[in-house]
């Protein structure tokens, strides 16, 4: 590579936001910040996966306009660490699971251009969830990577193999189950009423 084409490779800008809001609705907000959380507690104690949310992927290096912008997304085999946008060609791997939180507004991009995108990719597992029920009858759609093309994932509970959790919805939610533990992944907001529930029994043990 000569100096002319190394300036000019250097000069490249891949921006950190694509102008979007970041969820259409607040059951979109809540339900990206739930799955973000849970799924990065979850995997808190291996240092190999990597969760984020409504962060920029690029997938073609030199060209910032070839990106997307899962709203949950998991990669196995990359380090944890805060990063600005996710270029696949730095991390050497694709995310092995996406979420997207679609609406009758991005129905055609979640089902067409991302779907075919995410497939391309390799990315093994994508999810649908529809929380206003807009378009999606039932508001959960999973798809698994066979080939190079999406199947669509029969039964109930939908099951992710590659996170090892089960997808249901309850009472309008997309929840993530621990087979395993027999136990749904908490939300933030659970999360503190179950820290404020042992300091409330550690308390009372302690007054014994």
């Amino acid at each position: 590579m000569n100096v002319m084409t190394l300036n000019r490779a250097t000069r490249i800008h891949y921006p950190e936001s694509d102008g979007m809001p970041m969820a259409e609705t607040d059951a979109h907000r809540k339900q990206l910040i739930y799955l973000d959380v849970a799924l990065r507690n979850f995997f808190r104690d291996d240092p190999q996966v990597y969760v984020a949310g409504n962060m920029l992927l690029y997938f073609v290096q030199g060209d910032p306009k070839q990106c997307v912008a899962p709203d949950v997304f998991v990669v196995k085999g990359v380090p944890k660490g805060d990063r600005r946008t996710f270029k696949i060609w730095d991390e050497g791997k694709p995310p092995v699971v996406v979420f997207e939180l679609t609406s009758e507004s991005t129905r055609y991009e979640d089902t067409g251009y991302k779907r075919s995108v995410y497939a391309e990719l390799g990315v093994r597992e994508y999810f649908l969830f529809d929380p206003l029920g807009e378009y999606l009858k039932p508001p959960l759609r999973g798809y698994r990577l066979v080939g190079d093309e999406y199947v669509l994932m029969n039964g109930e509970p939908r099951v992710s193999a590659e996170l090892g959790l089960e997808l249901r919805v309850e009472s309008e939610q997309l929840r993530l189950y621990d087979p395993k533990k027999n136990v749904y992944l908490l939300s933030p907001e659970e999360t503190q009423d179950e820290v404020e529930r042992l300091r409330t029994e550690l308390e009372k043990k302690r007054g014994k």
